[in-house]
């Protein structure tokens, strides 16, 4: 299958707890949640209500330089797995999301190639090649600055958001390239709706 230009296929599909420090299977025998997922959402859930907000799931996760995951990728994941919309999940939902990380975290070490725990402009630039997206370096410059990247790297939390956000913007804009050549037309308020139901 030809890859059109600037992109190819949806992207590949990752106290405190350090997700993703190895294959941890969420489902257990017969298809129940496992008893260590179980046990990882009661020590996420601080107020013991039964649910995990944003907040608390900030304050649990931690990436490789050991700071908290940001707060507009905490609000990403629940937004992702919070199917009623009630702004916090509970231990279903939050067996799919920790599945969903370790998924990320999974593609963030493939491409994170000199395993710092954050992944450079030129690792980036690879990782999104890989996923099938044609862009030039200085868009790829642009996306590295868009990250809040004050070094130049990018957190895995980050690169979460930035793919999970590419996607969206991905699907989005197939559904309007009808000749699939790269290349849509839209109206203001049409941008805009695109933009504001993509962005976070």
């Amino acid at each position: 299958m030809a890859y059109n230009p600037g992109y190819g296929q949806p992207g590949a599909a990752g106290g405190q707890l350090e997700i993703g420090h190895g294959p941890y299977p969420s489902i257990g025998p017969g298809g129940a949640i496992s008893p260590q997922v179980h046990q990882w959402f009661r020590a996420v859930d601080k107020d013991q209500s039964g649910f995990i907000t944003a907040n608390e799931l900030k304050s649990a996760l931690v990436n490789a330089q050991g700071q908290t995951f940001s707060e507009a990728a905490c609000k990403l994941m629940i937004g992702m797995f919070d199917k009623d919309n009630s702004g916090h999940v509970n231990v279903e939902e939050f067996d799919k999301l920790y599945t969903y990380v370790n998924q990320w975290l999974a593609v963030f070490k493939t491409y994170d190639l000199d395993q710092s725990g954050s992944i450079e402009e030129p690792e980036l630039s690879k990782a999104l090649s890989q996923m099938g997206f044609r862009f030039s370096p200085d868009f790829v410059s642009f996306i590295v600055k868009r990250c809040d990247s004050k070094d130049g790297k990018i957190s895995v939390d980050s690169f979460i958001v930035l793919c999970v956000q590419m996607q969206r913007f991905t699907e989005a804009f197939r559904v309007r390239d009808t000749q699939q050549n790269g290349t849509v037309t839209l109206g203001f308020e049409e941008f805009l709706k695109v933009a504001l139901s993509c962005s976070l």
